[in-house]
């Protein structure tokens, strides 16, 4: 073998060595690996205890994601399983593309990435400065900012330039942000090829993003949001996954603004949340010095990828993009609850504080945070009532010990709002106290069928009360169809007293049964409200005379012929001056239904009115 062929093998060997070296100093994740004592000063962990799936559910999971409907309640349901075991992190990237609907929003768009890549590389151009240069790229921005803000409102010959104050200020705030975004994963790390590409694509896509939503723009912490899903996706796809995240209502809208503003609000109704779901952990953390807004902002402005644990960090994302904004507030009441013990500890604010903004690793592991996490239950309601409750603040000052129970009320006030339906509420009232007697079948068209059976078990009942009236003087005879059920009026304490006269039914038949079964419960508060009107009449016997205004005309003049009742008898009114015979109360109320039923009056008319 020649020195020169000696000499390349040796080349690659070195070159293969150097690689293997390069990829030995990164975890799985890409984060560098530090020594021992240095991962406490990069708060860091390499230690990943996430669960592995089997090649059997992870060929279903890919099975899944290739036939997804995101309108599919089915696939909802099947990726929260999935999630809930654990997703693979090579099938990461498509779980979430999924579940974000990167590529529906971005085919119902009108905006075009790379058309303005293309004129934002214009201004950049103009002012010297390179996506792939960012350190220089900061000096300059600052140089000519402050250049611009010396010769504002001087007139120059000088032609427009393609840039304005604003778009400096937006290309100065990313620099100096992509330098604090995970400084020590490979992607975004040092001056290699690949971290130079890397800051350029976080570059590009949080420029694109200004320009996308102008009334968001760019705020602090977007630049974590986007790095990691680069990480996770191809450039275009992290753009539009990035706007899927801060423009829908469902995620992360309610948190990122340009005064931060909305984030501090949040900030105030986890305060609000914490003083209802842990009272006493709340007053000890006032008590020490300790507010929400002080390690809530961090965590919700970067999702929590300040915690040690990658595998924990992502499987906390998971959740987010599964459930949206809950998810963020269930988050970080879980790590409350897994450091309350310390934390009651401590009575220090220099001692507390730090304990929460870096979360230690053996609550961060995934073994322990991410199964605690799931057993955490965060209702929507419980976050709108919070919410109104913080506003409800700003208007009318801070709550004092006297306003207590004035808060819990309104705090009832807004659950009942979102848990109780008023309309339901009403028909569950109104239910029980027209099916006192027994519960009424029911049927597919409730209305139609009930006033129906009702009319029905009305007619009968006149029809019984009409037969029973003729037999009063003697015994009784077969009525109609054999023995149906009879309706005897009578009277409780016997009629010379004026006392109230009652019905009583004896259902002996099928079909007496089956009438007393439906219109029970509405034809006797009827009856027994007309004997109320007849009983009120000023008869000293409670009769009625033909003139009463209570009985309708037609009633003031009829009569029924003479018979006997089997029951104690009334006294005989007596006669009027053209030689008829004044009616009983009871005998007025028998001729009021006989006549109704054969003049087949329907139910509810004036007449019936008049009488009720």
């Amino acid at each position: 073998m020649s020195f020169k062929a000696m000499r390349r093998r040796s080349r690659r060997r070195s070159s293969t060595t150097r690689r293997r070296s390069e990829n030995s100093r990164f975890d799985e994740f890409g984060f560098a690996l530090t020594k021992r004592k240095d991962q406490k000063l990069h708060h860091r962990s390499h230690d990943y205890s996430f669960p592995q799936l089997s090649s059997v559910r992870v060929k279903e999971l890919c099975e899944l994601l290739s036939y997804w409907n995101d309108a599919s309640f089915i696939c909802k349901s099947q990726i929260e399983r999935f999630i809930r075991m654990g997703v693979p992190p090579s099938l990461r990237g498509r779980v979430w593309k999924c579940l974000l609907a990167i590529d529906s929003l971005r085919e119902s768009s009108a905006f075009s990435y790379q058309k303005c890549l293309l004129e934002v590389r214009g201004p950049l151009v103009d002012l010297g400065v390179s996506e792939y240069g960012i350190l220089s790229a900061i000096a300059t921005l600052s140089d000519t900012e402050h250049h611009l803000g010396l010769n504002h409102g001087r007139t120059t010959s000088s032609p427009e330039p393609r840039y304005s104050t604003e778009d400096i200020t937006l290309f100065r705030q990313i620099a100096l942000d992509l330098q604090r975004s995970f400084p020590t994963h490979r992607s975004l790390m040092g001056d290699s090829p690949e971290a130079i590409e890397g800051q350029a694509k976080l570059f590009r896509v949080l420029i694109a993003y200004g320009k996308y939503s102008p009334q968001v723009g760019y705020s602090q912490g977007m630049s974590y949001l986007a790095a990691v899903l680069l990480m996770q996706l191809g450039e275009e796809e992290a753009f539009w996954a990035l706007a899927a995240l801060l423009d829908k209502p469902k995620y992360l809208t309610e948190l990122f603004d340009l005064s931060l503003a909305k984030v501090q609000h949040q900030a105030k109704v986890f305060d609000q949340f914490l003083k209802h779901r842990k009272p006493q952990l709340s007053q000890h953390m006032e008590s020490v010095g300790v507010l929400s807004v002080h390690f809530v902002m961090p965590w919700f402005l970067t999702l929590f990828t300040s915690l040690p644990c990658w595998d924990s960090v992502l499987a906390v994302w998971d959740l987010i993009i599964l459930h949206g904004l809950s998810a963020v507030f269930r988050t970080a009441l879980t790590i409350v609850e897994l450091l309350e013990p310390r934390l009651m500890e401590l009575n220090d604010e220099g001692a507390v504080l730090p304990l929460l903004l870096r979360v230690p690793v053996d609550v961060a592991q995934y073994a322990v945070l991410i199964p605690a996490l799931w057993n955490t239950e965060v209702q929507d309601w419980e976050l709108k009532c919070m919410s109104s409750l913080v506003l409800d603040e700003s208007h009318h000052g801070p709550v004092s010990v006297a306003r207590t129970k004035g808060v819990l009320t309104r705090m009832m006030r807004l659950a009942q709002r979102y848990l109780l339906n008023p309309m339901g509420r009403n028909r569950a009232e109104a239910k029980p106290s027209q099916t006192q007697a027994k519960p009424r079948q029911r049927s597919p068209a409730p209305g139609r069928v009930f006033r129906s059976r009702t009319s029905s078990s009305l007619t009968q009942a006149r029809i019984r009360t009409r037969r029973r009236s003729q037999q009063r003087g003697g015994a009784q005879q077969p009525v109609g169809h054999g023995t149906g059920g009879d309706v005897a009026v009578t009277d409780a304490a016997g009629s010379s007293d004026g006392s109230e006269p009652t019905l009583k039914r004896t259902c002996t038949g099928p079909s007496g049964k089956a009438s007393g079964h439906r219109s029970n419960s509405l034809v006797q508060p009827i009856r027994v409200k007309s004997l109320r009107l007849l009983r009120s009449s000023k008869n000293p016997l409670g009769q009625i005379s033909p003139s009463s205004s209570v009985l309708p005309p037609s009633l003031r003049s009829s009569t029924l012929p003479p018979s006997s009742s089997s029951i104690a008898p009334s006294p005989s009114p007596p006669s009027s001056s053209s030689g008829e015979q004044q009616d009983t109360p009871r005998t007025a109320l028998i001729k009021e239904l006989s006549s109704r039923h054969q003049t087949s009056v329907p139910f509810g008319n004036a007449r019936e009115s008049a009488l009720i």
